[in-house]
């Protein structure tokens, strides 16, 4: 991995970043000493990531569980377009440093959560809010989503117009004396398929032509029936096996009273 920041190459990644930084007078000497800084944490930070991981896959409705560590680049061309974001928040005097990018940045150490059935949500959302601290949770819907749970629990909706669809979850914890915060994203096995090919195509074009974006919309609606379908399909599942033990049990009190009669 480069430890050295290249202003040269990274605009070549991200041509568009150049006129923020001009705009907001951003010092590259202080985006460089972040890109090292981050750099020289990135192994505690896969470990931090692997230690959440691991506890979440002892949770019996999590299909899946991945950690990633976002890459120096990334991390970089974030703080650089944040910078008006917190200038908002926090005044015009402010600018990100090597001593707060960490807090500001949230999600260094991200974890995905995938899960099959829409109703499991619940009860992964009930693991994660009893084993750590959650200092905020998102959820990311589709206008015209039904977000009567999420509204019931007080947690902030937000509508995408993109479709993307996932619940967020910053959460912190003390590995040291210092303080970590890790993003938990959860989403069923079929948004994690539109929400990869959604974020492929974003990065892929700086603005995505209409005939991919209404086809990507297309597919959304697709993915949210999938989900629908799939979730019925598990409740009628559940349904017939309840039955089947039913007629079991029926059979067999059946088959125990003529052995009675008969004797």
């Amino acid at each position: 991995m480069i430890t050295d920041f290249n202003l040269d190459e990274f605009l070549l990644k991200y041509p568009y970043t150049l006129k923020l930084i001009e705009e907001n007078k951003i010092d590259i000497a202080t985006l460089s000493s972040i890109y090292e800084d981050y750099i020289t944490h990135m192994d505690a930070y896969q470990n931090h990531g692997d230690f959440i991981a691991n506890i979440l896959r002892s949770q019996e409705s999590i299909h899946t569980v991945k950690s990633r560590m976002k890459e120096p680049d990334r991390l970089i061309e974030k703080v650089i377009r944040k910078v008006a974001d917190r200038k908002l928040k926090y005044g015009e005097e402010f600018q990100f440093t090597v001593e707060n990018y960490k807090d500001e940045i949230n999600d260094l150490i991200g974890i995905r959560v995938i899960h099959i059935f829409k109703e499991q949500w619940q009860e992964i959302h009930e693991y994660i809010v009893s084993t750590w601290n959650v200092i905020e949770i998102t959820a990311n819907v589709r206008e015209g989503d039904n977000v009567d749970v999420f509204k019931n629990l007080d947690i902030e909706v937000r509508s995408r117009a993109s479709g993307y669809r996932s619940v967020h979850y910053l959460v912190e914890f003390y590995p040291t004396n210092q303080r970590v915060i890790a993003e938990i994203q959860v989403r069923t096995i079929f948004e994690e398929g539109y929400g990869e090919i959604d974020h492929r195509l974003r990065y892929s074009h700086i603005e995505i032509p209409e005939i991919l974006k209404s086809n990507l919309l297309l597919f959304n609606r697709i993915i949210g029936s999938a989900d629908e379908m799939a979730s019925l399909i598990n409740t009628l599942s559940k349904e017939w096996c309840e039955k089947e033990v039913t007629y079991q049990r029926i059979i067999e009190e059946q088959r125990l009273e003529i052995e009675r009669l008969k004797k």
